[in-house]
């Protein structure tokens, strides 16, 4: 039973859409109406600038963050990595948004630093240096994407499971980005510290 509530608080934790909440306080009105209508802090900084986003990342790091946490603190370390799989999946598909959400990458970093910080590290160097030096975020994250298995399997069989879980998930998601990538139609992001 301890399994099953575990689970269930991760999803509904990971479903809390921080985008929309955070941009309609500040009056920014529905982001699923703006820039590429996702919810994720990649929209958020189109239309509310670097400090908003980042404060969207942040907050969706949170909420996988505390799925861990539960994960680990009722059931074991890879138990953990799999309720931040389950927060990703509420990210993704969030109930309250009738499961549309964003593409899992803030969610996704937050599952690194609770259950690796030194994959966390690695991945967030690789998708600044990416990020920066192309301006294509979303090429940053397919790295991630393919990189986190590996070092997850280097901590453990169900971490590694777990990873490349997210991975497969995260890939699905930026599928479209793939396609626009391969078509050289991939738009950059714009830095802008205010909106």
């Amino acid at each position: 039973m301890i399994y099953i509530f575990c689970l269930i608080v991760s999803y509904l934790l990971g479903s809390i859409p921080m985008g929309i909440i955070l941009t309609r306080i500040a009056g920014k009105g529905d982001l699923r109406k703006v820039g590429s209508g996702n919810i994720g802090a990649t929209n958020v900084m189109r239309v509310g600038g670097l400090r908003m986003a980042g404060a969207v990342w942040l907050l969706d790091m949170a909420k996988a963050i505390v799925a861990v946490i539960l994960g680990e603190y009722f059931i074991g370390d890879a138990f953990g990595a799999w309720c931040g799989f389950v927060a990703i999946v509420g990210h993704c598909y969030p109930i309250w948004l009738r499961f549309k959400g964003g593409k899992g990458i803030s969610s996704l970093f937050g599952v690194l630093l609770a259950v690796s910080p030194l994959s966390f590290a690695v991945c967030g160097i690789e998708w600044l240096i990416v990020a920066l030096t192309t301006g294509v975020s979303s090429m940053g994250a397919i790295i991630v994407f393919c990189l986190i298995p590996i070092l997850g399997f280097a901590i453990s069989m169900d971490v590694g499971l777990a990873f490349l879980a997210i991975g497969l998930l995260c890939l699905w998601r930026h599928r479209e980005n793939i396609r626009r990538l391969f078509g050289g139609s991939e738009s950059k992001i714009e830095w802008k510290w205010k909106k």
